[in-house]
């Protein structure tokens, strides 16, 4: 096998690995939520995911962490810690292949954000992708329509605004990478992201029982190692030819909803799945840029919460 087929190949399966602990966290998520609020989970995810990371980031070499980049580091972390609330709520109530899909949307959002903010170019080909990328999410959003007025879910719109600022993080990355190394953006991230979700335990803390802290370990050991699977796979190959299989997300989601919760797949979600998932891959070969697969390969740069 060509070296380069073999590079692909490898890529895309660490990339699906990453989706299936992504969909295995979903899972644990569900589990606790009907034990421990929101609030709870998000910050043991933020705290034992440091801890998992710190070994990680000592092999790495801490190196000069000094930053002139404060405000970005927070910007980034604000937002990264909104879409993880926002994230972990939809998996909590909504079926739990479409909130893996909510989460996918990012990808949809970045280009729009990058227009606004880092102020790059729209191609036809990226106006193509949001035109079909914002059609699968009014799929999935699934408006009703009564006395005049248009009614969607608002777990849909968490789920949707979860994935909006998600994009907002990573565009955020994408602007801390032309100057800050990879292991400074996520040593800040992890740091700043557990101090952030600590605060609402000053009115909330919950004591876990033995299974729901088991939970909270499985949730952080599952986002660590999509992570890192993550990295793995941006490394072998480019990030435009391994979007597709990030949106293998969706169906481990469906299976574990169908064998945990007899969650049914719907048509909508199905077709929604199909133009979200085309719109992510054109949106991302018209906006790669020659070095930016490479800032990538780090964790804080994953799709992964």
């Amino acid at each position: 096998m060509p070296y380069r087929t073999q590079s692909l190949v490898r890529g895309a399966a660490f990339i699906v690995l990453g989706e299936l602990c992504f969909a295995t966290m979903g899972v644990c998520i569900r589990l606790v939520s009907t034990e421990l609020d929101n609030e709870m989970i998000v910050f043991a995810r933020n705290l034992l995911g440091l801890a998992l990371l710190l070994p990680w980031l000592a092999h790495r070499g801490f190196g000069n962490l000094a930053t002139r980049l404060p405000a970005l580091h927070l910007l980034r972390a604000v937002a990264g810690v909104s879409a993880m609330y926002c994230f972990f709520y939809a998996i909590a109530v909504m079926p739990l292949a479409e909130a893996m899909l909510l989460k996918l949307t990012a990808p949809i959002f970045m280009p729009v954000i990058a227009v606004l903010w880092l102020h790059e170019r729209v191609t036809p080909a990226l106006a193509l992708a949001l035109g079909i990328g914002f059609a699968g999410v009014a799929v999935i959003l699934d408006p009703s329509f009564a006395d005049g007025r248009i009614s969607v879910s608002p777990a849909a719109l968490i789920g949707l605004l979860g994935g909006i600022l998600a994009a907002l993080a990573k565009v955020t990355v994408r602007r801390l990478s032309r100057s800050e190394p990879p292991t400074r953006i996520v040593f800040y991230f992890a740091l700043i992201a557990a101090a952030i979700s600590a605060v609402p335990l000053l009115w909330s803390w919950q004591t876990p029982s033995l299974p729901a802290a088991l939970g909270l370990v499985g949730v952080a050991i599952a986002a660590t190692l999509g992570q890192l699977a993550l990295t793995r796979g941006l490394s072998l190959a480019p990030a435009s030819s391994m979007g597709v299989f990030g949106y293998s997300a969706v169906v481990f989601g469906a299976a574990y909803g169908w064998l945990l919760w007899a969650e049914p797949l719907t048509p909508g979600t199905m077709l929604g799945t199909l133009l979200i998932a085309l719109a992510g891959l054109l949106a991302a070969r018209s906006t790669r840029r020659p070095g930016l697969v490479g800032r990538q390969a780090a964790p804080v740069a994953g799709r992964g919460l």
